[in-house]
């Protein structure tokens, strides 16, 4: 009895004491997947809050790009009113909408040296103020030459513009989503455009001597907030480091990166590339003596960088959008109302396009979006010139027309307009980026420039249609520029991409193998 007592007892005892540890490990499991959940809540809400403030900075770092886009499209329909009221000759017309383009390569080359010793941030407000005295003085201008003083001063600040932008946007954004927003300039750019469009139709009512001052006048508006963005953007990162900023560096990282570690790897790379630059002080001089005496890695970085942008304007994109009117009124379009409102649709399907690209480009990739891109954009250059060539002033020829223009600009801001900006800025190594992308930026607006200055004139020698098929074999052979020398670049860091550019079998394959053959290096981490 006493020793069935004591059996029992014991045994109760020891059912007890195990289920005692059993609740204890059951407590300290749910004490852990309590604890995993918080910190994967934690880790979540960091990273949503990391991608809204680099969403902000890259919108606010944008905003010149409006300028350029605005300026673009408004003149497309100002210089209908300009040359009515000021009595501007062909050839004055050419060199009015031409020149802006020239003239900002004096701001892209001096963007890289200027960003390079004030910093990034700085530089857009730079260029943000040049602007607004350049548009005051178009605004006011009695006189052509007056109005070209103006037309020269925007044409800087926007060379500043155009080439900062994407740097600084690159140099912020986390990798996993870099393409998407180093686009965004090239979507202001079209958002730019749609709204000089919409501004043309708005104030084409008023008189002739105030219409195309009001038109030019609004451009001034998109500077103004630029102020403000300067209380909310924060300093590149990697403009710190070169500056020996390790701690504010390591501070903005931590804004636009979610983990910490990551932010700690990622810092540590950008001090081991701006290495040299630091040893050496990397001057002016030095970098330049690199371009004309490049290593096989850097050379092939000019090609890309520099290709891309020459073949993003020598296709004709600036002749559809500046001579959208003259384009449909050749197809048989009448009245200035009805052609200002063809434009509007044009400006239209840029913007919803290039608002398709900024969601796709880090998912499907750089090199698939230029091949779709670079293809469709043959096509309809050459069905244009068809069309401009046979089926002009009939009732078919004018909806081909506005079809095959409106396909050019869907193609071209889904991958083209957008990718040319993410590529050059992404691609270079840190001590010669802002410089190399000051360089891209000069051989797109001298191309620019050209088609711009240029259109006009070759469309009386060789017709409007004859033109569009000139685009069209330009537009065929940067299929093959695509295909030969850009590589793919989705998911990798700015130091990664550096080191794809430094064989050259990876370069021609598109980069497709280095994330195969060099997995730790290359592939990104998660």
């Amino acid at each position: 009895m006493g020793l069935g007592d004591g059996d029992a007892n014991g045994v109760n005892g020891l059912d007890l004491g195990i289920n005692k540890n059993r609740y204890k490990r059951m407590d300290s499991d749910f004490a852990e997947e309590d604890e995993a959940v918080m910190s994967h809540q934690d880790g979540g809400m960091r990273q949503h809050s990391t991608r809204k403030y680099v969403f902000a900075c890259a919108i606010f770092a944008s905003l010149n790009s409006v300028l350029l886009g605005y300026d673009v499209g408004v003149m497309s329909g100002a210089i209908l009113f300009i040359q009515e009221d000021l009595h501007i000759t062909e050839v004055q017309q050419e060199i009015l909408v031409g020149i802006l383009s020239i003239i900002s390569i004096l701001g892209s080359l001096a963007g890289g040296k200027t960003s390079d010793a004030v910093g990034r941030k700085w530089t857009i407000a730079l260029a943000a103020i040049i602007f607004q005295v350049g548009g005051l003085i178009m605004c006011l201008a009695p006189s052509f030459y007056i109005l070209m003083v103006g037309r020269l001063l925007a044409g800087i600040a926007i060379g500043f513009g155009v080439m900062i932008a994407p740097v600084y946007i690159a140099e912020i954004s986390p990798t996993v989503a870099r393409g998407s927003f180093t686009s965004f300039p090239e979507i202001f750019i079209n958002l730019g455009i749609l709204l000089g469009y919409i501004s043309n139709y708005t104030f084409s009512g008023l008189p002739t001597h105030i219409n195309w001052r009001v038109m030019l006048g609004v451009g001034i508006l998109p500077s103004v907030f630029i102020a403000f963005a300067l209380c909310v953007i924060p300093e590149s990162p990697r403009w710190l480091v070169m500056q020996n900023r390790i701690e504010e560096a390591r501070s903005v990282l931590l804004k636009t990166i979610d983990s910490e570690k990551e932010v700690e790897e990622r810092l540590s790379e950008i001090q081991q590339a701006a290495g040299t630059a630091n040893a050496e002080k990397y001057e002016e001089k030095a970098v330049w003596r690199e371009f004309l005496n490049p290593s096989p890695g850097v050379r092939r970085m000019l090609i890309t960088g520099c290709g891309i942008q020459v073949f993003q304007q020598i296709t004709g994109i600036d002749a559809l959008v500046y001579y959208s009117p003259t384009i449909f009124k050749d197809a048989g379009v009448k009245g200035n109302a009805q052609l200002l409102a063809a434009t509007v649709g044009v400006g239209f399907t840029k913007t919803i396009f290039i608002l398709i690209a900024i969601f796709v480009i880090d998912r499907i990739g750089r090199k698939p979006l230029l091949y779709v891109s670079t293809i469709g954009m043959t096509t309809c250059l050459l069905g244009l010139s068809i069309t401009l060539g046979f089926l002009g002033n009939r009732t078919a020829g004018v909806g081909l027309a506005i079809l095959f223009v409106c396909g050019n600009v869907a193609f071209f801001s889904i991958g083209l307009g957008p990718i040319c900006w993410v590529l050059s800025s992404e691609i270079f190594p840190l001590r010669l980026r802002a410089q190399a992308s000051g360089l891209g930026s000069v051989g797109g607006r001298v191309s620019s420039g050209l088609v711009a200055m240029t259109f006009l004139s070759l469309s009386h020698t060789i017709t409007v249609g004859g033109t569009f098929f000139l685009f069209a074999l330009i537009s065929a052979l940067a299929v093959l520029f695509v295909h030969n020398c850009v590589p793919e670049t989705k998911g990798k860091s700015l130091e990664q991409i550096e080191l794809l550019f430094q064989d050259e079998n990876e370069w021609t394959k598109g980069g497709g193998e280095v994330e195969l053959g060099d997995a730790e290096r290359l592939v990104p981490k998660e």
